[in-house]
């Protein structure tokens, strides 16, 4: 996969979870659960824009590497969300979606940074 591609899939990404966040209901627990799920999915594309724009292999490879972690940490989120019962009705099937993607996010990115680290070395 080209690298403009996770650029794209990144930011989409970012983009559903702001969305999903905006409609998670209004108790604390949900809110407080929502902040950390949109630090964290938002994170992922804006490392991944900056390692776009990485002055170094090592820096492109770090960059890529936050990202990952990011989007481990997003899963995270979202699976609290879903275990927790918070999100209901239209909510349950975009959680299901974003986990899915989350995870093929992560798995793109393992792959990116695995084949920095072997290009560095």
């Amino acid at each position: 996969m080209k690298n403009i591609d996770i650029d794209k899939r990144t930011y989409e990404f970012a983009l559903r979870v702001i969305k999903f966040v905006q409609k998670l209901p209004k108790n604390v627990i949900a809110q407080e659960l929502g902040k950390q799920l949109l630090k964290s999915g938002t994170s992922v594309a804006a490392n991944v824009e900056e390692a776009q724009g990485s002055f170094s292999k090592d820096d492109f490879t770090y960059k890529m590497s936050t990202a990952f972690k990011e989007a481990k940490e997003s899963n995270l989120w979202l699976r609290l969300i879903r275990d927790a019962n918070i999100a209901n009705g239209e909510l349950k099937n975009e959680n299901k979606e974003l986990i899915n993607e989350s995870i093929e996010i992560r798995n793109i990115l393992g792959t990116i940074v695995t084949s920095s680290k072997a290009v560095n070395s």
